[in-house]
């Protein structure tokens, strides 16, 4: 194995690896080949999603000059590349995971933008995950404060990324096929970067522009199975039907076109081309993997110490690669769980696992910079960490149920920060096994 910038240190290995991964989902890298010729009539903007200022960036600098431009694009607080200064393209910036009234007013303004376009003109949305927070703007009846409470409580249910955002399209009056509808006659190309599992792309974001398949009784059969209290309006309109989405083979989407520009096969597939590259063997368990953080952790661990003490199904020296989007569920009663986030419970639930094995060292990060709602992207794991761990007097499993996994690795210092990347295909993990 060759070495890497002077160095074959496992941890500079791992984050290369997660660094080239990040890098085949920018926008500046992919966006302007999908883009389509001008239009006679005019080129609206409109999108959300913790991408959407780099996608917005990156569709400026591409678009012709003399070329009639404007729009509105929605991201996460923080989450405007440092370099970039919207001339034709307005950037609001909003709440995620949980929306609040900046992203509600802001998507109020999308839906009123899409209002009475011809066939001559041109609707490009850019639609990454984190989108369907963004356009919080609540169905008839709802408030802003009904949607922030269903959206918590979906967060700390377990649910599916799926399950989650079939109930917020059908509590949404944008989201679910509404801005598509709304967009017509226009033309309409919708960009999207994956961050969704299997890359259904009426998921990411909650498909504000896509014709959607599932059902009222589907949103509220996910909120009777996690228990999801709803006010009365959005029982009465799920019950009755009258939140339906719009469905398959409508009118209003005749001749929408849709590109996903990046997956998180594509970044894995780069991952492993690099891996390869420095004479390291590298095998993609799978893209689309969900579950139980800590769960999912404990199975990628079994397979790691297979590799390491029997050379199955893999011989080492070689890295594992698997990425999707895991689930965290707050446990009890608890009012304050400590600092953590999908990627390092499924860190620290590996690492109580491999039990120290040596010559496995692994990260988890997530692509879009941010683990849960912390600074951090994710964390690394190394053959020692238990054991630097037991020097300072941490109890693994009490910090992994106190979901704490973050401020367990961050007391190690072997928390890895990007700030955000400004994309999002989702989970990224890295298992080496020397």
């Amino acid at each position: 194995m060759r070495a890497i910038n002077g160095s074959e240190s496992p941890a500079d290995l791992l984050r290369h690896l997660f660094d080239v991964a990040v890098a085949r989902a920018l926008p500046a890298q992919i966006l302007a080949a999908h883009l389509p010729a001008p239009p006679t009539g005019r080129t609206l903007v409109l999108g959300a999603g913790k991408a959407g200022g780099a996608m917005a960036q990156a569709l400026e600098a591409a678009w012709p000059v003399d070329a009639p431009l404007n729009g509105l694009v929605i991201t996460p607080y923080g989450h405007c590349p440092p370099d970039y200064r919207p001339r034709r393209i307005e950037l609001v910036e909003a709440a995620h995971p949980v929306p609040d009234a900046a992203g509600a007013a802001a998507a109020a303004r999308i839906l009123a933008m899409a209002q009475g376009l011809t066939p001559d003109d041109l609707v490009i949305c850019l639609i990454s995950g984190g989108g369907s927070a963004l356009l919080s703007l609540p169905a008839p009846g709802l408030s802003l404060a009904d949607k922030q409470a269903i959206n918590r409580a979906l967060l700390k249910s377990g649910a599916s990324i799926s399950e989650m955002n079939c109930v917020r399209k059908h509590l949404s009056a944008i989201k679910g096929g509404r801005l598509g509808a709304a967009c017509a006659p226009a033309q309409m190309l919708t960009l999207l970067i994956s961050d969704v599992p299997g890359d259904d792309p009426a998921v990411i974001a909650s498909g504000p522009t896509l014709a959607d398949a599932t059902t009222c009784g589907q949103a509220l059969a996910i909120c009777q199975r996690y228990g999801i209290a709803l006010p009365a309006a959005a029982q009465q309109g799920l019950s009755s039907g009258a939140f339906e989405t719009p469905k398959p083979g409508a009118a209003c989407f005749a001749g929408q076109q849709m590109r996903l520009i990046a997956t998180p096969q594509q970044s894995l597939q780069a991952a492993a081309e690099a891996a390869r590259a420095l004479g390291l063997a590298a095998y993609i368990l799978s893209d689309a993997i969900e579950g139980e953080s800590r769960e999912v952790g404990r199975v990628h661990a079994a397979i790691a110490r297979a590799v390491a003490r029997h050379g199955e199904p893999f011989a080492k020296p070689c890295v594992l690669l698997s990425g999707g989007e895991t689930t965290v569920a707050l446990r009890g009663s608890m009012s304050a769980p400590g600092q953590g986030g999908r990627a390092s419970e499924f860190l620290l639930g590996a690492a109580i696992a491999l039990d120290a094995e040596p010559g496995v060292y692994a990260l988890a990060a997530d692509t879009d910079g941010i683990d849960g709602v912390g600074p951090n992207a994710g964390a690394m794991l190394t053959p020692s960490s238990l054991a630097r761990a037991s020097a300072l007097g941490l109890q693994p499993q009490a910090e992994l149920d106190a979901h704490n996994a973050a401020g367990f690795f961050d007391a190690l210092g072997d928390l890895v920060n990007t700030g955000p990347t400004f994309t999002n295909v989702n989970d990224f993990r890295a298992l080496l096994i020397l």
